[in-house]
């Protein structure tokens, strides 16, 4: 399922299969601490096991899981043994480990695999589109992509085919597009399956904020919906725009141009990441920080690894530890776990 990475950049996740919308094994009242009202968690690691901690770093849901994501949609996947299932914000089991591997709930709908292979429930847990594909991905703009015999292509809520599988690769909806290769060039469809940008790229991005980064030959540039070229291929590298700005990298060092493709931040970093709540990962000389979108250093680069703002903090490692910064760049809940996630 080589679509999906893991967080810590987590990855994922019968016929007669029948789903339990809860399980009292290992869901002891000690297990848990009841919340009053919902507030963001993040799942953290102390020693071999996952919880949950809220905003102050107060232990929400006691570590117990031998791996844990982030909440989406009010629900949060989760290993007991070598199964996965799905927990609630009060830490109670609402569908039982039962499945090989299971990815996180979106439009509803999360996937997940049995027997070698991929289908989707609902959130009761009942089996909604059969295990019977090769890879999946999630529910976006109310398709998903799905491989079958070799060959992607999309299927709606009820699990109809809604695109014939027959494309080498085929990725997720955004914007009313997706992009899918065929033979070696990239290209995008929109929702009947229709081409709607002949295959003619080396490389290509998802459709954001209007625009997609697309490579030809060496050089990335951007395109609009139609497929006109509005910034021309000249970057050594570049991902997606992000709250009006993207990252483009010229030589060895990362920058920031906006959507006319003029530079607004000189490329001067090692690394840099998208821009989320107004700020954006950097990295000079092996130590991570970030900036706002002046390019001025909102953290100063000392930690080890880091993450983007969600809900106003970020995950960072100091010390072989990983806690949890303000948009301050100062320590909001003390570097102690062995791995961490996001706010949700």
């Amino acid at each position: 399922m080589n679509k999906i990475t893991s967080f810590l950049l987590l990855v994922f996740l019968s016929a007669s299969c029948t789903s339990s919308n809860s399980n009292s094994d290992g869901d002891d009242d000690e297990d848990k601490i009841p919340l009053v009202a919902p507030v963001e968690v993040a799942p953290i690691k102390i020693g071999s096991q996952w919880g949950y901690i809220d905003k102050t770093g107060k232990i929400i849901i006691n570590p117990r899981f031998d791996r844990a994501g982030s909440f989406h949609e009010g629900l949060a996947m989760i290993v007991l043994g070598r199964k996965w299932g799905y927990i609630d914000k009060s830490g109670k089991i609402v569908i039982k480990p039962q499945f090989e591997e299971a990815w996180d709930f979106q439009e509803g709908l999360a996937n997940i695999k049995l027997d070698g292979k991929w289908g989707y429930i609902d959130k009761t847990g009942k089996i909604v589109i059969k295990p019977q594909f090769e890879e999946v991905w999630l529910f976006q703009e109310g398709l998903a992509n799905i491989k079958l015999d070799g060959k992607w292509g999309y299927v709606d809520k009820t699990g109809e085919i809604a695109i014939k599988p027959q494309f080498e690769e085929a990725w997720w909806f955004q914007e009313g597009l997706a992009r899918i290769l065929l033979g070696d060039k990239w290209g995008y469809i929109d929702k009947t399956g229709e081409i709607a940008i002949k295959p003619q790229f080396d490389d290509a991005q998802w459709f954001q904020e209007g625009l997609a980064g697309i490579r030809l030959g060496e050089k990335w540039g951007y395109i609009n919906k139609t497929g006109e070229m509005v910034i021309n291929p000249q970057f050594d590298g570049a991902l997606w725009f992000q709250e009006g700005l993207a990252m483009i990298r010229l030589g060895r060092k990362c920058g920031y141009i906006d959507k006319i493709g003029n530079i607004v931040i000189e490329p001067q970093f090692d690394d840099a990441r998208s821009f989320y709540e107004g700020l954006a990962k950097i990295q000079l000389d092996d130590k991570y920080g970030y900036i706002d979108k002046n390019g001025k250093i909102a953290a100063k680069p000392q930690f080890d690894w880091a993450w983007n703002f969600q809900e106003g903090l970020a995950v960072i490692k100091l010390g072989g530890k990983f806690g949890y910064i303000d948009k301050n760049g100062k320590i909001a809940i003390k570097p102690q776990f062995e791995e961490a996630g996001s706010f949700n």
